[in-house]
């Protein structure tokens, strides 16, 4: 069940800073809980825990953590139990994981393949195991994919995934499966219980590089992609891969209204967030799309206006009317 809240319909938070990476904590006594970074071009930049005030009814600071470079993604760990702890999970120039409490944050947990390097190759992505949540898999620019166990953090498996630099990482809902996006122009499906092969199941157009995946929690079958540089959302059936269940888009190509983030509903397996350079976060049906076409004909059921290009988007997993998406250096949330 959600949690009640007096919050108001939209809420605006203004960082000192671009905000690049954003995530929602899972916990249902935290449910405004965010984390944001910085992108600032230089080594020094922060990620920023906010909540929402009650008395003031705006979000306000929590504590600011230094990072190492542009943190390119934040997530906390999915867990909705109150008794438990919160975690949050970061990559960049590696993977940290920080325990976040009442108005303050341990130090964090620094984990690199080669303990031994100063320096690893940098970190695009990573995704928490919603089943297992001890398991957390990360892509690199070195071709690899890593699943860390973070309780007794040590690499579980590693793998060469792609030809070039693997761009992100998705479980599914389950303990085993899980795809990468690559520089290569393919998305690939691996299982965990035998990773001597994988299996492409979508290639780009010309080979562009494939830059999002994103699973369908409530859908084992479905996955969302998205190229590098396109307006364009491909929704895959991984029973049938050859055939998008299928695609919509934000605008034209060459106007640049290029995708850059995207967000499953946690509570339905029919609606999608896409956000980018047209500055609208828009919510899609895909139970009104057309039957297996590659012409993206699927009309926005809702859209928000950003008035600027959106970096990333959000959806609250402890309260599903929500959504965060980040423009500039502001943070908005608003209910759908």
């Amino acid at each position: 069940m959600a949690p009640q809240t007096d919050a108001p319909e939209i809420l605006e938070y203004s960082a000192p800073w671009p905000v690049y990476s954003l995530a929602w904590s899972h916990k249902e006594d935290k449910p405004f809980r965010l984390a944001m970074g910085s992108f600032v071009n230089e080594s020094r930049n922060f990620v920023r825990v906010v909540s929402f005030d009650e008395q003031t009814r705006q979000f306000k600071e929590v504590c600011d953590i230094p990072h190492s470079y542009p943190a390119t993604k934040l997530g906390f760990i999915p867990d909705s139990r109150s008794e438990t702890r919160d975690f949050l999970a970061s990559t960049g120039d590696c993977l940290r994981i920080w325990e976040v409490k009442e108005g303050s944050i341990g130090p964090p947990h620094t984990l690199k393949t080669n303990q031994s390097s100063e320096f690893c190759a940098p970190l695009t992505s990573f995704d928490w195991n919603t089943v297992d949540r001890s398991l957390l898999g990360v892509s690199s620019i070195d071709t690899t994919c890593t699943v860390w166990n973070v309780e007794t953090q040590q690499v579980k498996n590693q793998l060469i995934a792609h030809d070039r630099e693997v761009y992100d990482f998705a479980f599914a809902k389950g303990p085993d499966l899980f795809a990468s996006a690559g520089a290569d122009g393919s998305v690939r499906l691996f299982d965990l219980r035998s990773l001597d092969y994988s299996t492409i199941i979508y290639e780009s157009e010309d080979q562009g590089a494939m830059m999002r995946v994103c699973w369908n929690k409530n859908n084992a079958f479905y996955l969302a992609t998205v190229m590098m540089e396109s307006p364009k959302c491909v929704v895959l059936d991984i029973r049938v891969p050859d055939r998008p269940v299928c695609v919509f888009e934000e605008g034209d190509a060459e106007g640049g209204n290029f995708v850059n983030s995207i967000a499953w509903a946690p509570r339905s397996e029919h609606h999608i967030c896409t956000a980018g350079e047209s500055g609208r976060a828009i919510i899609w049906d895909i139970a009104g799309a057309p039957e297996r076409t590659q012409e993206p004909v699927l009309q926005p059921l809702l859209s928000y206006d950003a008035h600027s290009a959106i970096d990333n988007v959000q959806w609250s997993e402890v309260m599903p009317a929500w959504i965060a998406f980040a423009t500039g250096t502001s943070v908005n949330a608003v209910v759908t």
